[in-house]
């Protein structure tokens, strides 16, 4: 599997799939993660291995890893990835009943779609999305996005995802009581070629029984079955499923021999493969047959027991989604903490400002960025003049009560704009920088300047008594590339200059060239 090519073909048919061979998905995507390493392909096999993960139900494991990959995708700025991570997500809080969550994740997968995710897979995503909107009870918003997603179906030539996106549609129709509504969809399902799988034939037979056509819908439920008994679906439940169907339109269309015969078979199916959840329907639908034919002893009885079935299940469920929610708990506290040691090693301890790490890990990608956009960055070096003598005179206290102000003059420094890109750090010892962007270098130097005021200007009397305080500015701009060291090192000859020039004063870079560059040194 050494081909690139051959492995994201791999990659494409999994993530395009409903339903999968999840060992076999398992082993290629660990295949994969190893032959292609720390590259968007490398994090998509990693992505599927957490799919995998997910339909196996260790939804924390499942949670941990998407987190990471999550973070990977939002730093490299992958849609693809931050997209289908967001699907998964929303699948799996779905899975512990958080619908509110889902309906958050997948409207954040959606948001993150553009033309790297497949056309099929973009469609699927709308499709999931309103699935959210009709399970939260947002059938408005629900059947907006079905249509949005049925039109991309039809222009793009996708008879697999229109049809899915026309069951979807039935069924949430269907499940919020509109029988009506979910039978125009089913027609036009029907007007769309291709077969119907057995899924959606179930939902005609529900559908055409609501409505009280028996025989189509005892014919949809049959034909159900014989496109599950054909097909390749190896669900657990499925087959218990298509036959309460199958009871329930028989029951309906008054044939209760053959009803309880039907139900008589989900019943050995459920013991048989311990199928919770279908059992506890077929609990409710033998009571509403025993109630059919009169027989309300019985009904009672196992209306009755339906209901402790339905408890027993909901207990069970709350204790997973209980277990489950404390080791996402634990997750995502996890994370919050690994995120804030990251973001203390960036920190400089006394001041709060970021260190020089940051500024070299952060300003060379920042330096290219604006080279490529043509943007201008101004960066300043600012240096206390004769700290030393504040050390000495009073105390190492005072010095740094006295650098910890000057950091909150720096934060607050903003030229016009606030622009998440510039920054303020601590250098060391009594040296700072000014990362200034969305402003040229004149209006930068200009601001820069009124900082150098307001730092001699700030009451220091409480703090150092009758010594003053003040700082000089060396500052210097780019709008080409340039390196880290070379555009720091003008700036400090610049900072050199302000020094050798009587202190307390901003002098410009000799070589940045501006408009109003004569205006600039008038005023400093």
């Amino acid at each position: 599997m050494a081909d690139l090519d051959a492995m994201a073909l791999v990659l494409d048919e999994y993530e395009d799939a409903l339903t999968f061979d999840v060992d076999a998905a398992a082993r290629q995507a660990a295949a994969i993660e190893d032959a292609a390493g720390a590259t968007e392909l490398g994090w998509r096999a990693r992505l599927l291995r957490a799919d995998v993960i997910e339909r196996r139900g260790e939804l924390a494991a499942a949670a941990r890893t998407l987190s990471e990959i999550l973070d990977w995708a939002t730093l490299h700025e992958c849609r693809r990835v931050v997209a289908r991570t967001h699907r998964i997500l929303a699948r799996l809080y779905r899975a512990m009943g958080d619908l509110a969550a889902n309906l958050d994740h997948m409207l954040q997968c959606v948001t993150a779609l553009d033309d790297t995710t497949p056309v099929s897979g973009r469609i699927a995503c709308v499709i999931k999305l309103a699935d959210a909107y009709a399970e939260t009870g947002s059938m408005p918003a629900a059947r907006e996005r079905y249509e949005q997603a049925v039109a991309l179906a039809q222009a793009n030539g996708s008879t697999r995802r229109l049809l899915m996106a026309l069951n979807n549609y039935a069924y949430a129709e269907y499940d919020c009581g509109e029988p009506e509504l979910s039978r125009a969809v089913l027609a036009r399902l029907r007007s769309a070629g291709g077969t119907l799988d057995f899924s959606t034939l179930d939902t005609v037979a529900r559908v055409e029984s609501l409505l009280g056509e028996h025989r189509a819908a005892e014919t949809a439920a049959r034909e159900a079955l014989r496109a599950y008994d054909t097909g390749s679906a190896d669900e657990a439940d499925a087959l218990a499923d298509l036959l309460l169907t199958l009871a329930f339109v028989q029951r309906r269309a008054g044939d209760r021999t053959a009803a309880q015969g039907s139900l008589d078979k989900v019943r050995e199916l459920c013991a048989e493969r311990s199928l919770v959840l279908v059992g506890v329907q077929a609990r409710l639908e033998q009571a509403e047959l025993h109630a059919d034919g009169g027989d309300f002893e019985r009904a009672y009885h196992a209306l009755r027991d339906f209901q402790d079935a339905q408890e027993r299940l909901r207990s069970a469920q709350r204790d997973a989604q209980a277990r489950n929610r404390q080791a996402l708990f634990e997750v995502a506290e996890a994370r919050r903490q690994a995120e804030w040691f990251r973001e203390q090693a960036y920190r400089d301890p006394l001041t709060g400002l970021r260190n020089r790490r940051y500024v070299d890990e952060h300003l060379p990608p920042l330096l290219r960025r604006a080279a490529a956009e043509g943007s201008p960055v101004t960066v300043a070096m600012l240096d206390l003049d004769h700290f030393k003598r504040i050390n000495d005179t009073l105390s190492h206290e005072a010095g740094d009560r006295v650098l910890v102000a000057v950091a909150g003059l720096l934060a607050g420094f903003h030229p016009g704009v606030r622009d998440a890109a510039g920054f303020a750090a601590r250098l060391g010892g009594e040296e700072f920088l000014l990362v200034v962007t969305g402003v040229g270098v004149a209006e930068a130097a200009f601001r820069l300047d009124e900082l150098r005021q307001a730092v001699g200007g700030h009451p220091w009397r409480p703090v150092t008594g009758e010594l003053p305080v003040t700082v000089s500015v060396g500052v210097s701009a780019t709008v080409t590339e340039i390196t880290q060291v070379a555009l720091l090192a003008r700036a400090d000859a610049a900072l050199y200059q302000a020094k050798h020039d009587g202190r307390d004063r901003l002098c410009l870079d000799p070589d940045v060239s501006v408009p109003q560059r004569r205006r600039v040194r008038d005023l400093i």
